[in-house]
């Protein structure tokens, strides 16, 4: 195939032209989630841009294989599944997350001080285009790719003892109520969502009663199991990973913003293996509120 015929975006008969392949192997290598592509409205799309940068990696083993440094929003389940491959790799590598929040994750990612971005903000019905919007305000996001992991069910963390008493209060009802909170940074995922679930119910949240500041969602989850808050804006699998209740809102995307070669590294890959595989999704049945329907779709490229 001429260079200069092949489209910005491949389907499955010209990316197989492309790589001198049958289709039924390119068919193979996207259920194994080998090879870079999208499928919209029942039509899977290859970007050629990724192609070419897929071909180049597997071609040279990667670059920087030793090393995957994870910034942006806390998760329980995510945690778990970068201590499990830092576990698998010893000495071979290192794998770290510095869980900053998604606006400064995204700061991290744009000065290359970190080579992914979890990251969430708002409803997940909204962030299809609310997540492009965030990386478009990086000048580098030319060069990024957003990669869905799951959506997971977002509300209010709180204390056993305070539902006990009253099992049937709602949001509105809580976020009326004096409690001590803890509460998340400004540019964290969960602080957004609660400012949002503030102005739907008309509750002035500069009001509260704010006992601690929690700079992660497991931090803030410790807090009120320590008995220092009440209440804290979070996910369901951090309330349940401390033994905490929880009233939930809705559901928002959790998804990871990366540098486009970064896709292709040994280690990442690794990592999406093991989310996509039978350990991770019962972990994530334990801790709750998980729904992997979308995981390993590329959500945004340019």
């Amino acid at each position: 195939m001429n260079q200069s015929s092949v489209p910005r975006f491949m389907n499955v008969k010209q990316v197989a032209d492309y790589l001198q392949l049958n289709e039924k192997k390119v068919y193979t290598l996207v259920s194994e989630g080998k090879i870079p592509g999208t499928k919209i409205t029942g039509k899977w799309l290859f970007p050629r841009e990724l192609v070419d940068q897929w071909m180049l990696e597997s071609s040279h083993g990667g670059v920087l294989t030793d090393r995957l440094v994870l910034a942006g929003s806390d998760d329980p389940l995510l945690y778990r599944a970068i201590m499990h491959l830092a576990a698998e790799m010893q000495s071979h590598a290192l794998v770290s997350y510095s869980c900053t929040g998604t606006q400064l994750g995204l700061s991290l990612l744009a000065r290359q001080r970190a080579d992914v971005c979890a990251m969430h903000w708002g409803p997940a019905a909204e962030s299809h285009y609310r997540h492009p919007a965030l990386l478009r305000h990086y000048p580098q996001h030319h060069d990024w790719i957003l990669v869905r992991i799951f959506q997971r069910e977002q509300g209010l963390i709180v204390a056993p003892d305070l539902l006990a008493q009253a099992p049937d209060v709602g949001v509105a009802a809580l976020l009326a109520t004096d409690l001590r909170w803890a509460m998340r940074q400004e540019g964290a995922g969960s602080q957004r969502y609660l400012q949002e679930t503030c102005m739907r119910y008309g509750i002035d949240g500069s009001r509260f009663n704010v006992a601690v500041h929690a700079y992660s969602e497991r931090d803030a989850a410790a807090t009120i199991a320590m008995g220092h808050a009440d209440i804290a804006p979070g996910a369901r699998s951090a309330a349940r990973e401390f033994g905490l209740a929880f009233v939930p809102i809705g559901w928002e995307a959790f998804d990871l913003a990366l540098h486009k070669r970064i896709y292709f590294r040994a280690l990442f890959q690794k990592l999406m293996e093991y989310l996509k595989g039978s350990d991770c999704q019962t972990t994530a049945q334990r801790l709750g509120g998980y729904d992997f329907s979308e995981i390993g779709r590329l959500i945004w490229t340019l």
